[in-house]
């Protein structure tokens, strides 16, 4: 069955790597819209290759050079506008939805009012919101198909399985760069040493993340959503070599797991396939070569945003918003080399005790609640 899809984030890891999930398959699928930032060279490559109708872009500027370029060939958008717009095509079945951070939200609450089932890999859209996304996505008979490598592995566990079966859900992590390094180390340690990621090459942002722990704490609160499962039952590990991506225990004692290269082609051609499987020409797991997998548990005291996210979660109501647009804040600060690496917690740990909890928040509320908290988290750094 042919699909028409857009992409959120044409020009970032995930959105290149559905792209060539695209291409190896272009009897499948159909890209009819494609949103990108400021990486105009890269979007135009992408437009001469996939012909969409309609891209968006960031500035102004950015436009007129894509204007210059294609001419009437393609609809041109620009900001939150273009994304929404992009998101909205009336022609497409699937939305990929790979922009970072929370400018994911209110493109894919749109989308889902028109009924576009969403391939996600926004974190940040169902930490912020996940009770409105999935609320909505119910409402409209919209799937939500998970594109992170761990979120797909529990979601193919739990195909054709009961809930009430799951014991819990494990999630596994790499561990990141600095899983065998000390706090002192880490105290120390550049960008580069944060973006030196053993084992997946992914965005700025995400790989910083991955460094903290706190994409697992992101993860963890998107499980909450996805699996209707409480926290008490999602478990992480550490598994360094990113084979298992993740497992499924059920009441019986039984563990599905589901295994493979570490590649994310993978999970998002799944995504955009479900509930059909295509062939993928990508390097497959040996398990001969594999040898051995290791697992432990995560260090809370040495990676404290995991458990900032889990308190995040707990408290419910806008503190996971509020504790997203703090670590959006700090990352990007750290990202621009204006604070250590570990003052990436101590700033969600400042402007989480400064909130205090709306329950049931509305979408109003919530972005009132992320601009609050992006102020805030530049007033703490300002003062390490």
């Amino acid at each position: 069955m042919s699909r028409t899809i857009s992409i959120l984030g044409s020009t970032g890891s995930i959105g290149t790597s559905t792209l060539d999930v695209v291409a190896q398959h272009p009897e499948e699928y159909k890209v009819a819209a494609l949103a990108a930032g400021r990486n105009l060279d890269l979007l135009m490559q992408q437009i001469e290759q996939f012909r969409p109708e309609l891209v968006s872009v960031a500035t102004a500027e950015g436009a007129a050079l894509i204007k210059s370029r294609f001419g009437s060939a393609v609809d041109v958008q620009v900001g939150d506008e273009g994304l929404v717009a992009v998101a909205t095509h009336g022609a497409v079945d699937v939305v990929v939805t790979a922009v970072v951070g929370a400018a994911g939200l209110l493109p894919t609450l749109e989308a889902l009012k028109k009924g576009k089932h969403i391939a996600l890999a926004n974190k940040e859209t169902l930490v912020a919101a996940g009770h409105l996304v999935t609320t909505l996505a119910k409402q409209q008979g919209c799937h939500l198909l998970p594109v992170d490598s761990e979120h797909s592995a529990i979601f193919q566990c739990l195909n054709g399985e009961r809930r009430v079966d799951v014991e819990r859900i494990i999630v596994t992590a790499s561990g990141g760069p600095f899983r065998d390094k000390t706090r002192a180390h880490m105290e120390q340690a550049t960008l580069q040493d944060a973006l030196n990621h053993p084992n997946w090459a992914m965005g700025a942002k995400v790989t910083v993340d991955s460094a903290t722990l706190m994409n697992k704490g992101l993860e963890v609160m998107e499980a909450h959503w996805l699996y209707d499962m409480p926290y008490d039952k999602i478990d992480v590990v550490v598994h360094p070599e990113s084979i298992v991506h993740s497992l499924v225990e059920f009441q019986d004692g039984s563990i599905m797991a589901q295994l493979g290269a570490p590649d994310m082609r993978v999970p998002i051609q799944y995504a955009l396939t479900y509930p059909t499987r295509l062939p993928g020409n990508y390097k497959r797991l040996n398990l001969l070569e594999a040898s051995s997998l290791h697992f432990r548990a995560p260090d809370l005291d040495r990676f404290p945003c995991l458990r900032y996210a889990y308190d995040a979660g707990r408290a419910g109501g806008s503190m996971p918003a509020v504790l997203n647009a703090a670590n959006e804040v700090a990352n990007g600060l750290f990202r621009e080399e204006r604070i250590s690496f570990l003052d990436i917690e101590r700033v969600i740990a400042s402007v989480m005790e400064r909130h205090d909890v709306l329950s049931n928040p509305s979408l109003d509320d919530i972005l009132s609640v992320d601009a609050w908290a992006r102020i805030a988290a530049h007033e703490v750094a300002q003062k390490l």
